[in-house]
């Protein structure tokens, strides 16, 4: 079965690390409301939801993709790169303890999981504001043994990899082209997000269906035009956290089945 862990949003969301945002306030209750929506529709496309509790004193921490990379064969254990969220890392180390071997990214690394998409036994990481080369060497060694490939891409003008670029079909991207260059993924069909809508390419495929922000609705035609059955969620406030749909959950395979 799918596995998909979440946590519940901290009280402190508002003092979040940003990057390439303008801090505006969030309403924590409107942002738990659509969060626990979000998990509701992860359930519904077949994720056993684990949530995990409140970390109050880290106002990141809903955002745990960026904490873990789950493979079919082990998870590897990030070293993010804004310092104030590596204590992020203890809790999901435990969490993933029952699923997966687990490895660890060291200093001077750093990476978040955001700047890491899959395609395959292909990863791609981001070189962005969170993640370093030192990242991509280290886990080219972790995963030496798994039959992986992994490869630097040039993040611009966004947070992470995953901010610019997302899979929403076996052979297909949803791509912001002026954030990443498209020569870098290989034979893949493209989708372009909408220019209206630049933060549209973050986009949380599960089961051969897509989760997507419903805010971009003229990105969202463009999917549905392409044949992709989109599953539209509000994703406002964690948004002004520069927060994705990949952003807030770690989803998987339990070993095994």
């Amino acid at each position: 079965m799918l596995v998909a862990i979440t946590r519940e949003i901290s009280a402190q969301i508002g003092r979040c690390e940003l990057t390439c945002k303008a801090r505006e306030a969030i309403d924590v209750d409107l942002a738990r409301a659509q969060h626990h929506q979000y998990e509701e529709c992860l359930a519904s496309l077949g994720c056993g939801v684990r949530r995990l509790p409140e970390e109050p004193e880290l106002p990141d921490s809903v955002f745990v993709e960026d904490t873990a990379i789950v493979l079919d064969e082990l998870a590897i254990i990030t070293r993010p790169g804004a310092e104030s969220r590596r204590p992020e890392t203890h809790s999901i180390t435990q969490a993933l303890l029952p699923y997966r071997p687990l490895v660890c990214i060291e200093a001077p690394a750093t990476l978040d999981g955001g700047d890491v998409l899959r395609l395959g036994k292909k990863l791609f990481v981001g070189l962005s504001h969170r993640s370093n080369e030192e990242a991509i060497r280290q886990m080219q060694k972790l995963l030496a043994d798994y039959g992986y490939t992994v490869s630097g891409a040039q993040v611009k003008g966004c947070l992470h990899l995953k901010s610019a670029v997302t899979q929403v079909a076996e052979d297909t991207l949803l791509i912001n082209g002026n954030w990443i260059e498209r020569g870098l993924f290989g034979p893949m069909r493209f989708i372009e997000v909408d220019p209206g809508e630049p933060g549209a390419a973050n986009a949380l495929m599960v089961d051969r269906k897509v989760i997507f922000p419903r805010a971009y609705s003229s990105t969202r035609r463009h999917l549905e035009a392409n044949g992709i059955e989109v599953v539209p969620v509000d994703a406002s406030e964690l948004a002004k956290a520069e927060g994705g749909v990949t952003c807030c959950s770690l989803i998987f395979i339990t070993a095994g089945l």
